[in-house]
């Protein structure tokens, strides 16, 4: 009955897909991530840890289930934008935490004892194997989770608990194998075999820190001029053609589609962070935009 109650909970907060994952460990996976490491493909973005990677006890010791949900993002395509479409409305941690402490305050008025950890983009765990063994979609050759009504213009959030939840199953779905996302990547990032290079993804590249390498600006030049992330193997995706629109308002709110460059350049660190620090495409500072631009110019 909690489960139902949890379900129908979140729905009324306009979270439509929400699954529950078993809490590991996922023995699954530890392999793949060790072969990322022995080959150099970790960003340094992630958990380091492979243990706490696979293992969710290791972050809550008594933890009995994992509440996953997703947070699609899709508002409709922009021919003119030099930013992700995950970075047009104000930052996504924000919106995604704050309904995550709704669940975990709901539940916590019904279970007794109730305690988790929760988890937006920055957490220990592989939000999108959870995802997937959560029943909440599929994965595509571009590494992506596909969920089969928002396709991959997804969040993922997840709340490591200890309520011993219904655990739910991967969905009978699969990736079409089109290629597409393989072909069009112009830092040729995907592997036949699902595999990925993220150090290779334009997404990536335009985060990194610091001066970009040769072959680096050679990626970003060969994209389509974003200054912040990429949205090519999404947009290529047959899976993405036809998605259903963001059922949650906070996504559509205060878009910003274009950061200026002669804005930023006379722009103070400190009026950056007024303006634009409620923004996912500010989290690496101005510094690291100004570069993106710098290297786009040379087109």
């Amino acid at each position: 009955m909690v489960k139902k109650e949890l379900i129908n909970y979140c729905h009324s907060i306009h979270i439509e897909c929400v699954g529950i994952a078993h809490p590991g460990p996922y023995q699954e996976l530890e392999e793949k991530l060790n072969n990322r490491i022995q080959n150099n493909q970790y960003t340094g973005m992630e958990e380091p840890d492979v243990k706490k990677r696979i293992d969710p006890k290791l972050t809550l010791n008594d933890a009995k289930s994992i509440i996953v949900c997703l947070f699609p993002y899709f508002t409709g395509h922009r021919q003119e934008s030099n930013l992700s479409k995950y970075a047009y409305s104000k930052d996504y941690h924000k919106i995604v935490m704050n309904k995550l402490e709704k669940i975990c305050d709901f539940l916590k008025e019904r279970i007794e004892n109730f305690h988790y950890k929760a988890y937006v983009d920055n957490g220990p765990l592989v939000d999108r194997h959870l995802a997937y063994i959560a029943g909440l979609g599929f994965y595509g050759q571009n590494n992506m989770l596909i969920n089969p009504i928002y396709g991959s213009y997804v969040f993922i959030g997840y709340i490591i608990n200890n309520y011993g939840f219904e655990y739910d199953s991967p969905i009978g779905k699969s990736c079409a194998d089109c290629k597409m996302c393989i072909k069009k990547c112009p830092g040729n990032a995907f592997l036949d075999n699902y595999g990925m290079n993220p150090l290779r993804c334009i997404s990536y590249i335009t985060q990194k820190k610091g001066p970009l390498t040769e072959e680096e600006m050679r990626i970003m030049l060969a994209g389509e001029g974003k200054v912040f992330g990429c949205d090519i193997c999404q947009d290529v995706c047959p899976h993405n053609k036809d998605v259903k629109i963001t059922p949650i308002r906070e996504f559509y709110e205060d878009h910003i589609y274009n950061v200026d460059r002669n804005e930023l350049e006379n722009m103070s660190n400190r009026e950056f962070k007024r303006r634009y620090g409620d923004r996912a495409f500010s989290w690496r500072g101005k510094n690291v935009i100004l570069r993106n631009f710098e290297v786009l110019n040379r087109k």
